[in-house]
């Protein structure tokens, strides 16, 4: 099977984010045990995770690749999106398993020492590696526009946000001598990755229910019915997302006395400015009405009127 280009890159991405964290996860849980400190060892554990997010990006890359058939005629590129929803699961899970040894550290506490100076190093070289990867994931994802991706990177922004707070609290744990502190950020790291979590996966969910996050697409659908001589009343506009492509539905008002071949320029018309006025566009479905038609149970769908409100 052939891989296209868009896929090639997605891939490479993949994998390049593999390599980074599994060499970043090993350093922070050998570092983390080493040095005596819970949160860099969770941090580690959040990077492992990130290998998981990783693979499953690879293995449905491959999967996007293959071409429509007739069991999945418009292709298979919303796997992309069921892709992101099993990597907030993961995400998500990764999390309530660090707060989980969190509060049970906090709930039976054991004596600690004060974590030894190396955590400190480690906890920097990773701020800087996952700042690297989550920019490279960002600028791949944006450019093939890969909400798999997307979401991975932004994954990899929090670890960095992670890494800092981690370095925060053992910088106050130095200061302080106070261990406990270090277990109280590992939990605080924890509640942070399952909220991100659970936005990736909202996020997912208005994909998946053919749902837009930018309604201003309708707006220029609008204006680009209105460009074509003889299309009016654009409405029963239907918009969503295949991945990265959408897939645009309408009904548009002509006269009834007109040809079918002037219906169909009229249609083709209407496509063809649609597809001008918004990039990536897969397919554009036109159904032509007499004016003044009136179909009451006619629900689905935005109107002209609707976009006035």
């Amino acid at each position: 099977m052939a891989v296209g280009a868009r896929e090639k890159k997605i891939i490479r991405a993949s994998q390049v984010s593999i390599a980074g964290n599994a060499l970043l996860s090993l350093l922070k849980i050998v570092a983390g045990i080493i040095a005596g400190s819970l949160a860099v060892v969770a941090d580690g554990v959040d990077s492992a995770s990130d290998i998981i997010t990783s693979l499953v990006t690879l293995y449905t890359a491959h999967i996007i690749a293959r071409p429509p058939d007739p069991k999945f005629p418009y292709g298979y590129n919303k796997a992309d999106t069921i892709a992101t929803k099993v990597l907030a699961f993961i995400i998500f899970f990764a999390g309530a398993q660090l707060a989980i040894t969190s509060v049970n550290k906090l709930i039976y506490p054991v004596e600690r020492g004060i974590p030894e100076p190396l955590a400190i190093y480690i906890i920097i070289i990773s701020i800087i590696g996952k700042f690297l990867l989550s920019g490279y994931l960002k600028g791949v994802g944006k450019k093939v526009e890969s909400a798999m991706l997307i979401a991975n990177a932004r994954n990899m922004q929090n670890d960095v946000v992670i890494s800092a707070s981690v370095l925060t609290g053992l910088i106050f744990t130095f200061v302080l001598k106070m261990p406990v502190i270090d277990v109280i950020t590992a939990l605080a790291v924890s509640v942070y990755i399952m909220i991100v979590a659970f936005r990736i996966f909202m996020q997912a969910n208005l994909e998946m229910m053919d749902g837009v996050e930018n309604e201003e697409i309708y707006k220029k659908i609008i204006e680009a019915v209105h460009k074509v001589k003889g299309a009016s009343n654009p409405h029963r506009i239907r918009a969503r997302k295949m991945a990265y492509l959408y897939v645009i539905a309408l009904d548009v008002e002509a006269e009834g006395d007109i040809s079918l071949t002037e219906a169909h320029d009229i249609a083709r018309g209407v496509e063809q400015k649609i597809k001008k006025a918004i990039p990536n566009v897969y397919d554009v479905l036109v159904h032509i009405e007499p004016r003044g038609n009136v179909e009451p149970d006619e629900v689905f769908g935005v109107s002209e009127k609707d976009m006035k409100k």
